[in-house]
């Protein structure tokens, strides 16, 4: 193997998150930048190149940090023909993605006890083209089993508020709350909440059921988890928070922007609380989704274009801290997609390839730069999973994971295009910006468009975190 891999390019990104003229130099031993120059290094420099696949000029493209999705749903065990680490890690890697945070649900067993994390351990060896790590799981009467997993190095854990939509994971209620935050919050973790909370209606409300509406519509889906959910929620995780403010508390896939003074709130009150959104939510508007489309849905769901605007308004002042795909798959029988019935079909929007370009589309609209979606894609993400040490940023000392992008080349989205297991996205059909030319983890080349499906020759060389 050679001594020295070396990346060079004019438009590097660094943790400035501006692009430089600049050579990132990697050991391919330990998968570790050794040394950032800042200015492009000739190959004759490195006496022990003898490779063209050694030194990589980049030449335009840029040379942007390995992408860290924090939410991921791969379903490995148990229903693998929703999505699996084979097809899930090689459908992240060909979007930049380089790291991937595993949600505790839909697999089973779900990640709720020692045991069957080591089962989901062992069903991911050897199929990973991403470095994958896994949060675990809060569900009633599992607080004995938190400790183990925190010590058997899970990243943080979920839990739901409102059903979860798979009877193996159930939501929690206050006290069972409480009771998780009692063994939580003294040991170096995070809480992570699907941050939906159903009301009772008071007493001597009317009783009668709401006049059936079309369930082909998506309006009638939006018109049955409203903000006010989200608000409810936040408040009893906020409230919650003030009993425990040395334990991190994190709202995933928030989609409310009535909640986002809430969130400011608590932030300013000093409390650890961390928010993210997803790219569905930055890129899709209510009011333009079809009838009869069930690929739109997820929980909680895409709302209307003030919402949308305020959410971007939001990530961009910091209220929210990051950007995630929350890729949730099944097959095509559960998305209904036959008969359009959005409100029995299985709520979740498979986008796992297609981050970057989303974000990217719709940021350069806003005059956002390349520096800022790094930061919401790599570095806080990076930072949000506990492995802000290692990922997220070229840096001396972190691993070699680089993605050299093209910010201006065009793409269609098409069946054939993507590379998750069953072909349901929402954005088939869109024109993207952004093109992802290679993507290398620990120096190690993953991902190479245009050669093949894009994997070919190559071999998957993720570890599990």
């Amino acid at each position: 193997m050679a001594r020295t891999r070396v990346f060079v390019g004019r438009n590097v990104v660094l943790s400035d998150g501006l692009p430089h003229p600049a050579t990132v130099v990697t050991d391919p031993a330990t998968g570790k930048i050794v040394d950032i120059i800042p200015e492009i290094t000739p190959r004759s420099a490195f006496e022990h190149i003898s490779d063209d696949a050694d030194y990589i000029d980049a030449g335009d493209s840029y040379i942007l940090p390995g992408l860290v999705d924090a939410h991921v749903h791969l379903n490995e065990p148990g229903r693998t023909d929703w999505e699996g680490f084979w097809t899930g890690t090689r459908a992240a890697a060909s979007g930049g993605v380089t790291t991937l945070v595993d949600m505790p649900l839909n697999s089973i067993p779900p990640t709720t006890t020692v045991a069957h994390l080591e089962q989901k351990r062992e069903a991911a060896r050897g199929q990973c083209w991403t470095d994958v790590a896994f949060w675990g799981g809060v569900i009633p009467g599992n607080q004995a089993h938190l400790k183990p997993l925190v010590d058997a190095g899970v990243k943080g854990f979920k839990c739901f508020l409102i059903e979860s939509g798979v009877d193996e994971f159930p939501c929690v209620d206050e006290p069972e709350l409480r009771r998780a935050m009692d063994e939580l919050k003294d040991t170096p973790t995070v809480l992570c909440f699907h941050a939906e909370l159903e009301q009772t209606p008071p007493a001597g409300g009317p009783a009668t059921d709401p006049e059936p509406s079309d369930p082909t519509l998506y309006s009638t889906f939006l018109a049955s988890r409203p903000e006010s959910l989200e608000v409810a929620a936040i408040a009893l995780i906020t409230r919650l928070h003030a009993s425990y403010p040395a334990l991190r508390l994190h709202i995933v896939h928030l989609s409310a922007a009535a909640a986002l003074p809430l969130v400011r709130a608590a932030k300013a009150a000093g409390l650890p609380l961390t928010v993210e959104t997803c790219f569905h939510y930055l890129a899709l508007s209510a009011a333009r989704i079809p009838r009869g489309r069930p690929e739109f849905k997820c929980c909680p769901p895409v709302r209307d274009e003030a919402n949308r605007a305020a959410l971007w308004a939001a990530l961009a002042d910091g209220t929210i801290d990051c950007v995630v795909s929350d890729h949730s798959p099944c097959v095509a029988a559960l998305k209904r997609l036959e008969d359009g019935d959005v409100m029995r079909a299985w709520g979740g929007i498979s986008t796992l390839g297609l981050g970057l370009a989303l974000l990217w589309t719709e940021a350069r609209t806003r005059g956002v730069g390349v520096g800022r979606v790094v930061d919401w894609l790599c570095v806080r993400t990076a930072r949000h999973a506990g492995l802000a040490h290692t990922k997220g940023r070229l840096a001396v000392g972190y691993d070699a994971d680089l993605v050299i992008w093209d910010p201006d080349a065009e793409t269609t989205v098409t069946k054939e295009s993507l590379n998750f297991k069953n072909k349901l996205t929402p954005y088939e059909g869109l024109t993207l910006s952004g093109k992802v030319e290679k993507t290398f983890l620990r120096g190690r080349l993953i991902y190479h468009h245009g050669v093949g499906d894009g994997f070919a020759g190559l071999e998957p060389t993720g570890s599990l975190l």
